[in-house]
């Protein structure tokens, strides 16, 4: 027991999100770095919010290129004690925050190069995701648990890829959430020229591998064990509500 509390410990001692929670260790420059990287993962969150708000996709742009560069300007002030355990919720009140306040007077800061270019299809995908959402809190708790599972997908198929198994992850990823349906391992088998036993088996370990890369997407924006579990049971009550 005590071995597992110290790995435990020993994993989440290095997230992104612990390091920046380290303003004051002596290599400011890793958390600034940490919380960059936490900030580009994490645009479409705040992107969704915003455009929830009712603003126009280029206002909402702006907004958001605004306030992540904001949120860099000032990322060594004191963190509240009551959101800094996960960075959902720090992004989220940090957010509520600048746009209770004057915004606009953010427009004259410094600007931020790592965040000049916003990610792609931005708007395509939130129409997608978030046509049916009843608020902007909505919006954003979606859109995060999304991002997440694009994000393992994503690492998912460029292991596929460096291993030569791309075909059959391509053939496999539409099976990863629902099982194929009679005579569809035979199908798909044929196709690949393997044996639909040998795909029984990849699916089976794809999404187990599936399940590995989302809880590591996720440990980056938490610093313990119990806070992973937390955000894992609020990403699964999210994408049920939709589902």
């Amino acid at each position: 027991m005590t071995h597992s509390h110290d790995r435990s410990h020993r994993e989440f001692r290095t997230t992104r999100w612990s390091l920046v929670m380290k303003v004051d260790a002596p290599n400011v420059q890793d958390a600034r770095g940490a919380l960059v990287d936490l900030c580009l993962f994490y645009w479409y969150p705040v992107y969704a919010y915003v455009r929830r708000c009712g603003h126009a996709p280029q206002i909402a742009q702006d907004i958001t290129r605004n306030f992540l560069q904001h949120l860099l300007a000032h990322f060594q002030e004191p963190i509240d004690r009551k959101a800094k355990g996960q960075f959902r919720r720090y992004l989220l009140e940090r957010l509520n925050t600048f746009l209770a306040d004057d915004w606009r007077a953010t427009l004259d800061e410094e600007a931020v190069p790592e965040l000049s270019e916003p990610p792609p299809d931005l708007e395509r995908r939130n129409q997608n995701d978030n046509a049916q959402a009843t608020s902007p809190e909505e919006a954003y708790q979606r859109s995060f648990a999304l991002e997440i599972l694009a994000r393992a997908f994503k690492r998912l198929r460029e292991e596929a890829r460096q291993t030569g198994h791309l075909p059959m992850y391509e053939a496999l990823e539409p099976y990863m959430a629902v099982d194929p349906a009679p005579g569809e391992y035979e199908e798909i088998a044929t196709g690949l020229r393997s044996r639909p036993l040998a795909l029984v088996v990849a699916l089976k370990r794809l999404r187990q591998r599936f399940r590995e890369l989302t809880g590591d997407e996720l440990s980056d924006t938490v610093s313990s064990a119990a806070e992973l579990a937390a955000e894992q049971q609020t990403l699964h009550a999210v994408l049920r509500q939709r589902s």
